[in-house]
């Protein structure tokens, strides 16, 4: 799995994420509040799992604003399932290529593995193999997983609202 970030303090007003459920698709939505302005890659990152799962990852103004899980890959219930205690804020830049001007989009296959809790509240996805990781917040309940070499390694989805038929 070789998608190379970066990540940087995050001065500032906490941002927010907000859920949505899309009931005829399965499809779960996480976006950013405040959306961020500046300069850098905008476009997406979608990454797909060898079992057909599909995460996109939004990037405008070079930094991750957003996320869906199109396509679910298994997920792995725990009764408990507790996020990291270690946390910095900080915000998770994706560099652009020098060639590129305008939307980019990448794609990267790499396995996707998925726990969550029994209540699936807390959700946890891992990118490509385990490995030693740091862990950025850039939403009050959405971390980021970059590992030591600067790539995405996974991510954690905080206080997700139950699906709309389990409500």
């Amino acid at each position: 799995m070789n998608i190379a970030v970066q990540v940087e303090p995050e001065a500032g007003t906490a941002r927010e994420v907000r859920y949505t459920w899309d009931p005829d698709t399965d499809i779960l939505s996480a976006r950013l509040h405040p959306g961020l302005i500046g300069e850098g890659m905008s476009g997406s990152v979608e990454i797909a799992g060898a079992d057909g799962s599909w995460l996109i990852f939004d990037v405008a103004a070079g930094r991750i604003n957003g996320l869906e899980v199109a396509v679910w890959p298994d997920v792995r219930k725990r009764g408990e399932l507790a996020p990291p205690t270690t946390v910095e804020d900080a915000a998770v830049v994706v560099p652009a290529r020098a060639s590129k001007n305008g939307p980019a989009a990448m794609q990267v296959e790499t396995p996707v593995a998925a726990e969550a809790d029994t209540a699936e509240r807390v959700i946890h996805f891992r990118l490509g193999k385990p490995r030693q990781v740091r862990v950025a917040r850039l939403a009050a309940d959405f971390l980021v997983e970059v590992d030591t070499q600067s790539r995405l390694a996974g991510l954690w989805l905080l206080n997700v609202p139950p699906f709309p038929e389990d409500e």
